[in-house]
């Protein structure tokens, strides 16, 4: 066997999803060498709702990110329905985020924010599969990864690779094998959810609002389809792209009593059933198959950065428990570890390098600490399927109380001053205890 090759740099990023592409196109940006480290090729899929927030709009405006070209599909608000009530809310006027929301299939939005960071100076190596950490003997300090090269089929080749660098940031998804070889294990006191969806070609297509059906049931008995239904804590949705299709799907919180025994793919077969057979959600419609993933909430790992290694995106648990939404969270997160890393590396000894980079959890706890564990008592209040059923039935139809949830649920409350309802947000954040 030959020895594997060597190379340096000054920060090796695992992972070219939003998180990882994007703190790679920040790294670069500062003049740092990076390499971005991706186990498949592009273009890849991913299960996702392509969905984006203002939130999510306002970091792909600052990466510098273009929302102007024709893949994108722009949205004026939300569309929400539910308890007999339809209701659509815009997207709040903001002093800080757009006014409107994007979608973009991500096995298209991972690419173009993966050719951004190489233009920004990244090095992409795709086919890429990190296989360990390697450690320093004396101190466990991660110093970089072993990488086996794969072939187009996904088949090792027999090659290998080490990178060495000062950090690395593990963007390597919810099960981010990097950060377990790494002692970082998920924990169990914070909400998990799954996600699953698929596509279909559709009139719907052309839908300028982002839609989320807040009714889901699932039978009370497993084994007896026809057993009392149980209404679930999540949300169907209906997110359409700018390709003549719709990415159809739901997102299951786990804090319902009836968690283990759904069978989400079929929850959404069922729920597909019943809406508008003009909308063509047939199986001959059916673009991609039914896919689902977990979906690692409210910060679920810890520490954020020990050792080396800074935690982002899923592996670090950056969804949000109020509505599923991660990318927003991981391209922010991306910014503060990109931000971090380069005020370290201008440190002049290990030491002072140490000081800088353990701002990094604090950091995000401040951004996202209070508004995460917010989520995480909501998730737990609608686990309840009588809580759930009254909060639709009688919220929904009052518009001021759904344009104050929409902004609490997709994070758009302004940071400092703004309205009345901005300022309980924010009283609200800061007095509940940080993830």
């Amino acid at each position: 066997m030959t020895s594997p090759s060597v190379q340096q740099a000054d920060a090796i990023v695992v992972g070219a999803g939003p998180a990882g592409s994007s703190a790679a196109a920040y790294l670069a940006g500062f003049g740092l060498d990076v390499v971005l480290l991706e186990k498949t090729s592009f273009p890849r899929d991913k299960v996702c709702g392509d969905g984006l927030t203002p939130r999510a709009v306002k970091e792909l405006i600052t990466l510098g990110v273009s929302t102007e070209d024709p893949g994108w599909m722009r949205s004026r608000g939300l569309r929400l329905i539910g308890g007999g009530h339809r209701v659509e809310i815009d997207w709040p006027e903001s002093s800080i985020y757009p006014n409107y929301g994007l979608a973009r299939a991500r096995n298209d939005f991972d690419y173009l924010l993966a050719r951004h960071a190489v233009a920004r100076g990244a090095r992409l190596v795709q086919r890429a599969n990190v296989s360990g950490p390697i450690r320093d003997e004396a101190t466990g300090r991660l110093r970089g990864v072993q990488v086996k090269v794969m072939d187009e089929r996904g088949r090792p080749t027999g090659e290998t690779t080490e990178y060495h660098a000062p950090f690395t940031l593990a963007c390597d998804g919810n099960s981010s094998r990097l950060s377990l070889a790494m002692d970082r294990p998920r924990r169990e006191d914070r909400p998990m959810g799954v996600g699953v969806r698929t596509y279909f070609k559709t009139p719907r297509s052309t839908d300028d609002y982002m839609e989320s059906w807040m009714e889901l049931w699932t039978p009370s008995d497993p084994q007896d389809p026809s057993s009392k239904p149980v209404l679930l804590p999540g949300y169907g949705w209906i997110f359409a792209l700018s390709d003549g299709t719709s990415n159809v799907g739901l997102g299951i919180l786990d804090t319902s009593p009836s968690f283990r025994s759904v069978d989400c793919k079929e929850v959404l077969r069922r729920w597909v059933d019943t809406l508008p057979a003009e909308w063509t959600f047939t199986p001959e419609n059916m673009t991609s198959p039914i896919r689902g993933a977990a979906l690692p909430m409210a910060l679920n790992r810890r520490p954020l950065y020990r050792d080396g290694l800074f935690l982002l995106g899923d592996a670090g648990g950056m969804i949000s428990p109020f509505n599923g939404e991660g990318i927003a969270h991981a391209m922010e997160a991306a910014r503060i570890a990109a931000q971090t890393i380069s005020g370290a590396l201008d440190q002049p000894d290990q030491r002072a390098r140490e000081r800088v980079a353990a701002t990094y959890p604090g950091a995000v706890e401040d951004e996202l600490g209070g508004y995460f564990m917010l989520g995480a008592q909501f998730a737990r209040i609608i686990g309840h399927p009588e809580i759930m059923r009254l909060a639709v039935r009688h919220g929904l139809p009052r518009r001021t109380l759904m344009r104050f949830v929409v902004k609490i649920m997709a994070g758009l409350a302004e940071p400092s001053g703004g309205g009345l309802d901005d300022r309980v947000i924010a009283a609200l954040t800061r007095v509940t205890p940080s993830a």
